[in-house]
């Protein structure tokens, strides 16, 4: 897993998989966000998958589907908003985990306060 730090309540990542949850959870995370749509690739485990194995180790999941290319307001508003519900720290993870990062730059963005 190639996962970056955000800051210290947010992280972002390529894909999991089922077999990659006991280790996300002994770094420490609390909650994982899901921003990959099902069925975007053959090989590409379910959000069901992800998600009963979460549940069995202890972690919140949160499925926030972006089908790449194609982010609009309303999936930063539920970003932002999963963000405020679930415990941190959160990893959010997508294909590449591009779609994830984008996600938390533009929550950070919309959430400033001006100066």
């Amino acid at each position: 897993m190639n996962i970056r730090k955000i800051d210290d309540s947010l992280s972002v990542c390529p894909q999991i998989s089922t077999d990659d949850i006991e280790i996300i959870a002994a770094k420490g995370f609390c909650s994982i966000i899901c921003n990959r749509p099902d069925g975007e690739a053959d090989n590409q485990p379910g959000f069901s998958e992800i998600a009963a194995a979460a549940d069995a180790a202890g972690l919140e999941i949160r499925y926030l589907p972006v089908i790449s290319g194609q982010l609009q307001d309303q999936d930063i508003a539920e970003f932002s908003a999963a963000l405020r519900d679930l415990p941190a720290p959160v990893l959010a993870y997508c294909r590449t985990g591009t779609r994830s990062a984008m996600l938390c730059s533009l929550h950070e963005n919309r959430n400033k306060t001006p100066s």
